[in-house]
Formats: C-alpha cells, sequence, structure tokens
C-alpha cells in the first residue's frame, strides 16, 4: 500500500475519534479542528515513521494534545501579560488637516494615491516606488506631479465673496 493510501485509511479511520478527544480537552470545536488538522498535517510529515509504530493514534493524539496544551499556554500568556499590562492607550483623534488630506487623497485616482503614499508617506525614492508598482520612473514622476496639482486644488481654501457695503 502507498504512503498516500496508508496515511488516508488512518485518516478516516481515527478523525472523528480524534477530533473528539481533543474537543473534549479544549472545548471549542473550532479550536479543536485546528488542532487536530495540524496534528495531522504533522502526521502526513512524518508518515513513513509513524506508519510503522505500533499505534499511530496515539501518536497522533499525544501531538495534538501537546498542540492544545502549547495553545493554551499561549492565550494565557497573552492574557496574563494583558492584565500586567493593561490595553494600550487610546490612539488621539485624528486633526482636522489629517481629515481633510485623507478626504482629498480618496478623491484621487489609485495610482496616484499610491504615488504619493508610497514617496511622501513611506519616504520611497522613486526608484523604489516604480519598481513595487511595475510602473516606469518617468510615469511614477507624472503621477506625483498630477497628484500633487490635484491636491493643491482640492486642499486650496475656498474664495469668499466679498460683502457689499
Amino acid at each position: 500500500m502507498s504512503d498516500a493510501a496508508g496515511f488516508e485509511e488512518f485518516y478516516q479511520g481515527s478523525r472523528q475519534r480524534v477530533l473528539a478527544f481533543i474537543y473534549l480537552r479544549t472545548n471549542d470545536l473550532s479550536e479543536a479542528q485546528d488542532v487536530v488538522q495540524e496534528a495531522y498535517m504533522k502526521a502526513w510529515q512524518h508518515w513513513p515513521s509513524i506508519d510503522r509504530h505500533d499505534n499511530p493514534e496515539a501518536w497522533l493524539r499525544l501531538v495534538a494534545n501537546r498542540i492544545a496544551m502549547s495553545r493554551w499556554r499561549r492565550m494565557r500568556n497573552r492574557a496574563r501579560a494583558y492584565l500586567r499590562h493593561g490595553p494600550d492607550d487610546p490612539l488621539p483623534e485624528p486633526s482636522v488637516n489629517t481629515v481633510a488630506v485623507v478626504a482629498a487623497l480618496r478623491q484621487l485616482p489609485e495610482e496616484q494615491r499610491t504615488a504619493i503614499a508610497m514617496h511622501y508617506l513611506l519616504g520611497l525614492p522613486v526608484a523604489d516606488v516604480a519598481r513595487e508598482t511595475g510602473a516606469p520612473i518617468g510615469t511614477v514622476k507624472a503621477r506625483l506631479h498630477r497628484g500633487r496639482a490635484a491636491l493643491a486644488m482640492l486642499m486650496a481654501p475656498e474664495p469668499t465673496e466679498a460683502a457689499d457695503v
């Protein structure tokens, strides 16, 4: 019997029992499914040696149980760290200027917006923007020029009409 066929037979014959066992350990079906899937992946990676075990299902249960315990410990440690340090400080509200710039950027074509964000917000040189977007350097320069011009128009203060006296 081939390795794949042997593993398939093992999987079909044991998956429900192993899932039920891990579900009883975790009390969370979704978590149990994730754990069992990871355990079967490990079993497949080492299948030629596991197949020679007296009880491959016992090996799989042991591995799945260890994975479940490891995940539980990580979650417990995260919870302890959260209790020890508390939540992150809340972020301040964006300024009126930030909101106006973001609103103006949203009105630009995607290519101009991307070029402006990469060049001015991320600080990438024009050559890097060109390489990452797959556009020629001249095209990136044109997008930056047109984008700046469009932003200037969008961000220009509204002219106020003089009151008649």
